[in-house]
């Protein structure tokens, strides 16, 4: 008996050792690794980026190619910058009661729920420093799951230069449709407003031909996915609508009108000679 349960003793103490190793082993190289993993995580958050705007070349570094890319913070309900320090994180943000605020039922047409107070956005550049793209944080609830993206706009803030969705749960071959470059080819100089301001971009059911009327607002449907093309189309209202990026967009357009006056006049003061 006594050697019985002196066996079954060193059983048990193999057992706990082997756990206790096994557990520091895990949680060390957890801990090692956890720097190059939020790389990485870095690293394919700003290729989608890049992808979403149209500046991504896979012949060249992602970070080499970001430094065209300014990143920076807005107030939702003002669209002023503000300062963030650069741990900010707006997914996590919106899940802060201190750091969100809770969106009703009327107004969530995205299905989000909440809201971060403080947005990111995205502003690139060309190689002369002029504004080439404003990128936008998009997300909003499909048919199984919360699509999250960008939103690319040439610089008049109205024209659509690329929409990408780096995270989604969409059934293939049906709402996965959404990551088929032909679809998202569809998006590229759409508008998203209206000659009063009002947001007219959407996603229809069916196919845009030339003679659909205000064409230019309007993007085919995902044949067999109607509740994902819907979910993609509200979403997309929301943000550039009054309660997403629309006090900001407002802005953006009116520094580009500022900069086009100034240009006009500059042109208009030249010498009839200098023509």
């Amino acid at each position: 008996m006594a050697g019985n349960n002196e066996s079954v003793s060193k059983t048990l103490l193999v057992a706990f050792l082997v756990c206790v190793v096994c557990g520091v082993v895990v949680a060390t190289a957890a801990v090692s690794l956890r720097p190059v993993q939020n790389e990485n995580k870095l690293l394919d958050k700003r290729k989608n980026i890049l992808q979403a705007a149209g500046m991504y070349d896979a012949g060249k570094g992602v970070n080499e190619q970001f430094e065209l890319i300014e990143r920076k913070f807005v107030d939702i309900d003002s669209g002023d910058y503000v300062e963030m320090p650069e741990s900010y994180d707006q997914r996590k943000a919106a899940k802060d009661p201190k750091q969100s605020e809770r969106l009703s039922g009327d107004v969530d047409t995205a299905s989000i729920k909440s809201q971060a107070k403080v947005a990111e956005v995205y502003l690139a550049k060309d190689e002369n420093g002029d504004l080439s793209r404003i990128i936008l944080p998009v997300h909003g609830y499909g048919l199984w799951s919360t699509l999250y993206g960008f939103l690319a706009l040439e610089p008049d803030a109205n024209t659509v230069a690329g929409l990408g969705f780096y995270e989604h749960a969409e059934t293939p071959g049906l709402g996965g449709e959404v990551d088929n470059p032909k679809w998202k080819a569809l998006w590229h100089g759409k508008k998203l407003y209206g000659d009063q301001g009002e947001v007219e971009i959407q996603v229809i059911k069916g196919t845009v031909e030339s003679n659909t009327p205000n064409a230019e607002h309007k993007v085919d449907g995902l044949a067999g996915a109607t509740l994902t093309s819907q979910g993609v189309s509200n979403l997309l209202r929301f943000w550039v609508g009054e309660n997403g990026f629309r006090p900001y967009l407002q802005r953006m357009q009116q520094e580009d009108s500022v900069i086009d006056v100034s240009n006009t006049v500059e042109s208009s003061d030249q010498p009839e000679g200098d023509a």
